[in-house]
């Protein structure tokens, strides 16, 4: 009776949210406190509904209970614990049922949260959140029903696609859909607006935390997801371009867009209507996400389905609330008149910058990821779009959005000059040139790019540090550690962008790659190093068999790391997977990764010393951690002082 029990609530919670949908956003437009103030429960109500019937479905993949049909195609019995409970989110209806327990999350969250928010904002912005999740409600009972049970119980089940059996892969969707969905607060807070045709800096001060919280777990969820890219597909790279991984980059895109471009509304009452416009797109190009993955128009090893029926239902739903929300954009946009000025060269001035390179960059990826559907719909030819397109279209404007970060957080509100500006920047600027120029000097005969990249990089690391310095005035800098969490927040955030800039410029021009047949106990050189294959044995795993080969490293005759990659077969699926062995630190890793046995002996082996390759990821996390920090600063957190400019003297946007 689980699966029954999961289901109803399932029912319920779809219509609790028809209820949120309609009744707080009618008692918004009579004044109705009462229906106003009903949004609240209703919201936590249905998160619980939705738990209820999310654990359900976990205690079914945990208890391998084949059946229920889910558990039967995606899990094993002998399939270790940790792959059974990801199991839960590893195909497509259970990862949908993923999607509203997070969506009904956020709105529980704010209706937690949401108690200084003007009670009809509050109510419509609910009632906005509800009506998303109606939506994919309805998706999930119509179309891709998580608890159908088998005609006849099976023995055991089909297992997981084994590319999916591995601890990456098992948070990173959880993280991705928190952002992701994390998205749709800024478009309930955006449409709200919209409605009530008031937009000011105590709105931007609300929706900038939601925005926030969605970037810094769509950057951990995209970092995990190259991360695994990179150790486990055994290709040695960390991104690919592809249409499932531009899919979510192009949300990430606009969301820093949104961040900064908040900042304006708030401090300036500036950008109002381009604010409400990139709330509308970064969760309109989120739904674009779940389009593309579920639908089968793309290829993607990342794709979860290929029916045509849900692929229609979810571009409807996509249509329906981005085409929905724009067409009342277009009715209210020009009410959203802007109060301040400023120059060209300001703060704002290089706000604006920052958010026009961010959202042609997302729209340059967009046309690269949907140009192959518009070419063979139109013109009936097939074309592929690979990374040179994307490498040489997107590569110029995060050049400039490099060079112009650190100049543009120093610049002062409405008017500065960049001649004084660059006098607490010349510290930043002679460290960056002598980086530059002993990259340059180590990079002789090689590509351009280590030393634009590191350069970059470094620049916006010794901006951020000299930002910092600045802003304690002639205080010294004992009043450092006094600074908003917010300052260091945007601190530690422009330097992981830094470090990220450093780790993919240097791997990308100075990995040294080795692709030969290898010998047991016959040694080869590879890179300044001596790698011996000493054994290659089977191993058998859980619910697997492997290959695994033992591989000694050794550098001037010193030891340096004894490997094992592995070659696996799942037998239930039949389905071979490479596992890396890789030998990390913070300047290389060196990456090992066999192959299939030779007809004339020995085996495949693939070498790679990969230069700086964890600064990549670990940019990234210290952006999610500048996120962090900043999410913790009080005036993020509790919107007072804005809830009470916003009940005492905000104006509708007229």
């Amino acid at each position: 009776m689980t699966a029954e029990f999961g289901h109803f609530a399932l029912i319920l919670a779809f219509a609790l949210s028809l209820y949120q949908m309609v009744v707080p956003m009618i008692g918004a437009a009579k004044g109705w406190e009462g229906w106003m103030d009903s949004a609240r429960p209703a919201a936590i109500a249905q998160f619980l509904l939705v738990c209820l019937s999310f654990a359900a479905l976990t205690q079914a993949f945990v208890t391998s209970d084949f059946s229920v049909k889910l558990v039967y195609d995606n899990s094993h019995s002998l399939k270790p614990m940790i792959y059974k409970i990801s199991g839960v989110w590893g195909n497509h209806e259970g990862s949908m049922l993923l999607w509203v327990l997070i969506l009904a999350l956020f709105g529980a969250a704010a209706a937690v949260w949401g108690g200084n928010l003007p009670p009809s904002l509050r109510a419509r912005v609910l009632a906005v959140q509800a009506s998303v999740g109606a939506a994919f409600y309805a998706f999930i009972i119509f179309t891709s029903n998580p608890f159908i049970r088998m005609p006849v119980p099976a023995f055991d089940g089909r297992d997981l696609n084994p590319l999916l059996q591995d601890p990456g892969l098992a948070f990173h969707p959880p993280f991705l859909y928190l952002g992701y969905v994390g998205l749709s607060m800024a478009f309930s807070f955006a449409v709200a607006a919209l409605i009530e045709g008031r937009v000011d800096a105590a709105w931007a001060r609300w929706v900038r935390p939601w925005t926030l919280a969605a970037w810094v777990f769509l950057t951990i969820g995209i970092a995990l997801g190259s991360w695994w890219a990179y150790y486990e597909l055994g290709w040695g790279g960390f991104w690919f371009w592809d249409p499932v991984e531009n899919a979510s980059f192009m949300p990430w895109l606009l969301a820093a867009a949104l961040l900064h471009s908040a900042i304006v509304v708030e401090k300036r009452e500036a950008l109002k209507s381009w604010t409400i416009l990139l709330a509308i797109m970064a969760f309109g190009f989120s739904l674009i996400g779940t389009f593309i993955v579920r639908s089968g128009v793309l290829t993607s090893v990342h794709s979860f389905a290929s029916d045509p029926q849900r692929g229609v239902f979810i571009l409807a739903i996509l249509a329906g609330f981005t085409g929905g929300a724009l067409t009342l954009y277009a009715a209210r946009a020009s009410e959203m008149t802007a109060k301040g000025v400023f120059a060209p060269v300001s703060r704002e001035g290089s706000l604006v910058l920052n958010n026009v390179l961010l959202a042609v960059s997302a729209f340059v990826v967009f046309i690269g990821t949907v140009w192959p559907l518009i070419a063979e719909m139109v013109w009936d030819r097939k074309l592929s779009v690979g990374p040179p397109f994307f490498n040489k279209a997107f590569t110029p404007f995060m050049i400039v959005l490099a060079i112009a970060l650190p100049l543009g957080s120093m610049l002062p509100w409405k008017r500065a000059t960049l001649s004084r500006i660059m006098k607490p920047l010349r510290g930043a600027l002679i460290f960056t040139a002598a980086v530059t120029l002993l990259i340059f000097a180590v990079s002789t005969g090689r590509s351009a790019i280590a030393v634009i990249g590191a350069g970059l990089g470094t620049w916006i690391i010794a901006g951020s540090v000299a930002d910092l310095i600045h802003r304690t005035g002639n205080s010294g800098l004992s009043r450092l550690w006094r600074l908003p969490r917010a300052d260091w927040g945007k601190a530690v955030a422009h330097a992981g962008m830094g470090v990220t800039f450093i780790g993919v410029s240097l791997l990308t021009a100075w990995q040294v790659e080795d692709i030969r047949v290898a010998h047991l106990n016959e040694p080869f050189e590879f890179a300044g190093y001596t790698v011996t294959m000493t054994e290659v044995a089977e191993v058998e795993g859980p619910n697997y068999i492997s290959t695994m080969a033992t591989m000694q490293v050794t550098r001037d005759g010193r030891p340096v790391a004894i490997m094992h990659p592995e070659k696996r077969i799942y037998p239930v699926q039949g389905m071979p997977t490479t596992e890396a062995a890789i030998d990390g630190g913070l300047f290389r890793d060196l990456y090992l990764v066999i192959g299939d046995p030779q007809s004339s002996g020995g085996w495949a082996v693939r070498s790679y010393l990969k230069p700086f390759a964890n600064w990549i990821w670990m940019g990234s996390f210290l952006m999610a951690l500048g996120g962090l920090i900043s999410l913790s600063d009080r005036r993020y957190r509790v919107a007072a002082g804005a809830a009470r400019r916003s009940n005492a003297d905000a104006v509708p946007a007229e």
